[in-house]
């Protein structure tokens, strides 16, 4: 394996913050782990240069319209190609995979595409002629799924050039004190970054959350993420709510995120078309939406005050769910998911661990999971938090250079791609 001091990776990406989201969070912490033990630079949206990582130059691009920031990226990234010299051209999604192979020709550099899912299955045939293309010619295709990985294969990626590295999660401090490499010192983040760092775990702080909402001992389910239409919070309001409340009369759904607005193909289901749906069905008194919640302590408290986690994703052709985040995030708190068997989710909850999966589009299923994940919330904390351990951060940025390390130690023996 090669040190990787002195190792220069040029990372493009349009998925930062401001941006909110797993794929922003995710990018933003791929940056910070490789930074710990190689140069790293990045080409990024406008707003991202005043979060990045202490110590990580970031060029910026003009996020809107589309076409404008692939134009200008291409333009940076090329530039810094010539200057700079990168060893590896990362790209943070495949969005960026034909800007990062396109760099890599003009200095030499290998190239490395890290996919989410989506970015593979995206079916026009332009971004299949040119984007799938770009992918298929990385000397590295990193998954970030089992399922996406199988999705990369069915493209045509060679699978000896694919790799799997789930993403990370911020582990609150009570689990993070007791994983091998826990969080960096806040002394190498930048002021406004500390919404990515790991959660301090405030005494009380779920208790006042109950008290500020006025929520007593009501039974809680959580959603929290972006309301599209894969993400299928509306058919969870018309076909699951109301049995969980026919169950426990107490019960109600709290709702953190909103309409995505950034985000590239997806369908937005909005809060009102949610609120409309659980009024025809008779659960309207069962709903509390939070808004976009950022700030990472803050979720935390959501997360430790609610009872059960929901990820009802819809299992839809050609927009796949390439891993599932935040039921990692939430069995960090110690919080059980019940969730759909689709896609990557099978890799983020473990059955019997950290929750529950059942069969895609079984809403009776999913009911009587959530009713008997309620009873268990107590019983399966410790094993949540266990799971999660594995998901670290650090772990993450050690498993990722690996990866590239061994692109820049292979010998390659394959004819020009």
């Amino acid at each position: 394996m090669l040190d990787s001091q002195g190792l220069r990776i040029l990372l493009v990406t349009r998925n930062l913050p401001p941006l909110v989201g797993g794929m922003e969070r995710l990018n933003w912490h791929m940056a910070d782990e490789l930074s710990k033990a190689a140069d790293v630079r990045v080409i990024g949206p406008s707003g991202s240069a005043a979060m990045a990582p202490a110590g990580v130059i970031v060029r910026e691009a003009r996020l809107q319209p589309l076409w404008r920031f692939l134009l200008q990226a291409r333009v940076l990234a090329r530039r810094e190609a010539r200057a700079w010299k990168p060893d590896i051209m990362l790209a943070g999604s495949g969005l960026t995979a034909p800007i990062a192979r396109s760099a890599a020709r003009l200095c030499g550099a290998k190239t490395c595409v890290y996919v989410h899912g989506l970015d593979v299955a995206v079916r026009h045939p332009v971004y299949r002629a040119i984007w799938l293309r770009a992918i298929r010619s990385a000397d590295r295709v990193i998954a970030n799924s089992h399922a996406t990985a199988e999705l990369c294969r069915s493209v045509g990626v060679d699978p000896a050039c694919i790799a799997i590295v789930h993403p990370g999660v911020d582990l609150p401090v009570e689990a993070a004190d007791k994983v091998e490499q826990g969080p960096e010192p806040s002394s190498r983040r930048k002021p406004g970054s500390s919404a990515f760092a790991s959660s301090l775990v405030v005494p009380g702080g779920a208790a006042r959350f109950r008290q500020a909402h006025r929520l007593g001992d009501r039974p809680l389910l959580l959603s929290v993420g972006r309301l599209s239409t894969r993400k299928g919070l509306r058919e969870f309001v018309s076909h699951v709510l109301p049995r969980i409340v026919a169950a426990r009369p107490k019960a109600l759904l709290l709702v953190v995120g909103d309409a995505p607005r950034q985000a590239l193909h997806a369908e937005a289901q909005t809060p009102e078309s949610i609120r409309a749906a659980a009024r025809v069905a008779g659960v309207d008194g069962h709903l509390l939406f939070l808004g976009t919640i950022t700030d990472y302590a803050k979720l935390g408290a959501i997360y430790r005050a609610s009872d059960v986690h929901i990820f009802p994703v819809r299992d839809i052709p050609g927009d796949p769910e390439g891993f599932g985040m935040v039921a990692v995030e939430a069995a960090a708190h110690g919080l059980p998911s019940v969730a759909f068997a689709t896609g990557g989710i099978v890799d983020a909850v473990a059955e019997g661990r950290s929750g529950h999966l059942v069969p895609s589009g079984d809403y009776a299923a999913l009911s009587d999971a959530i009713i008997a994940a309620l009873a268990e919330r107590e019983s399966l904390r410790s094993s949540c938090v266990e799971f999660a351990r594995r998901f670290a951060w650090p772990e993450f940025g050690m498993q990722l250079q690996h990866h590239l390390h061994s692109i820049m130690s292979a010998t390659s023996t394959s004819s020009p791609r």
